[in-house]
């Protein structure tokens, strides 16, 4: 197999764990290039992971005869860009998530890869990660029987701004809304991949805390393609952390973290089995090995411009109301 060869594009701090060493460590990929709008910080970040080359400059990077691939790891305000610029350019992008600002964008970002005939892969790794590949198994492998319900349940202490800019995060110009836009679609995405599409998705959107302009709370009754139906409730104002997601079958239950590798749970009964699945040291580096191994014309990475779009519309009809009352 041949030696998939990867850029960056936004090497900030994503990469320096999460997903930059698993460009170079995963098997039959490395990385040859970085690019950061601040030089000295993409050398600093090259020098420290062993990059042969950095640029401040992204067309670098799209244009370069070198690279297979290229990794767009900026806030979402900038992924529908950089993913036309590497269609155009006939480069594969894998793309952080969310995938973009709207599900409109995503739209736009798919019909230039199809145009293109380029993949486009979007950074929702959890399909991927053992743990949820473990959870998976258990459904499908009938653990709980039939699903009948699921039930998702986040809440956060509130984030107050201390003068300054906003963090990206909960900036709507940058990243398309609140921590809901950035944690929420984790969640989203990974019942997508365990249960099959979302589709239809209804629900209201707030600011309570008053802390920022995005939504801090939604709530949402969610209908699966497969006719299972769920509810879903984040809250990110309030007094403590607690996550949990329960899916609810004829003759048991499953309970797991989205964000913590806590054990996995199944319930039937009075007999309650866990099973610990820890995660790898770098989150990214499973779907990173699936797209080196879909490129070498082995298997399918999971997680396509496709299925991140759908949790985009997901997203998107669940803030509807509360952004035309912002705007109004």
């Amino acid at each position: 197999m041949k030696t998939i060869r990867w850029g960056i594009i936004g090497c900030g701090d994503v990469c320096e764990i999460k997903s930059g060493p698993g460009f170079y460590k995963a098997d039959h990929s490395s990385l040859v290039a970085v690019m950061r709008r601040n030089g000295a910080l993409a050398e600093d970040f090259a020098r420290r992971h062993g990059v042969p080359r950095w640029h401040d400059d992204a067309e670098a990077i799209i244009t370069a005869s070198d690279i297979d691939v290229v990794y767009v790891a900026t806030p979402p305000v900038s992924h529908k860009e950089y993913a036309l610029r590497c269609a155009r350019a006939g480069k594969p992008v894998y793309v952080e998530k969310p995938m973009a600002m709207t599900a409109g964008e995503c739209a736009e970002m798919l019909a230039a890869a199809h145009a293109h005939q380029v993949p486009l892969w979007v950074g929702y790794y959890r399909r991927a990660l053992p743990r949820f590949v473990k959870l998976k198994a258990l459904l499908d492998d009938g653990a709980i029987g039939h699903v009948r319900a699921v039930t998702v349940t986040q809440r956060t202490p509130l984030i107050v701004p201390e003068g300054g800019a906003l963090p990206w995060r909960i900036d709507p110009a940058v990243n398309g809304g609140g921590l809901f836009f950035d944690l929420g679609c984790h969640t989203l995405d990974i019942l997508d991949f365990l249960l099959g599409p979302i589709a239809e998705a209804k629900g209201f959107a707030a600011n309570l805390g008053r802390a920022y302009a995005a939504e801090d709370t939604v709530v949402a009754a969610l209908r699966f393609a497969c006719g299972v139906h769920g509810t879903a409730s984040w809250n990110f104002a309030a007094a403590d952390d607690f996550e949990m997601n329960e899916i609810a079958g004829a003759h048991g239950r499953l309970q797991f973290s989205t964000y913590t590798p806590s054990p996995i749970r199944l319930l039937r009964g009075d007999k309650v089995e866990e099973f610990a699945v820890g995660d790898p040291p770098h989150v990214h580096q499973p779907l990173i090995q699936t797209i080196v191994d879909e490129m070498n014309g082995k298997g399918r990475c999971p997680s396509t411009g496709e299925s991140a779009a759908r949790t985009a519309r997901v997203m998107d009809a669940l803030v509807a109301e509360f952004k035309a009352g912002r705007a109004s």
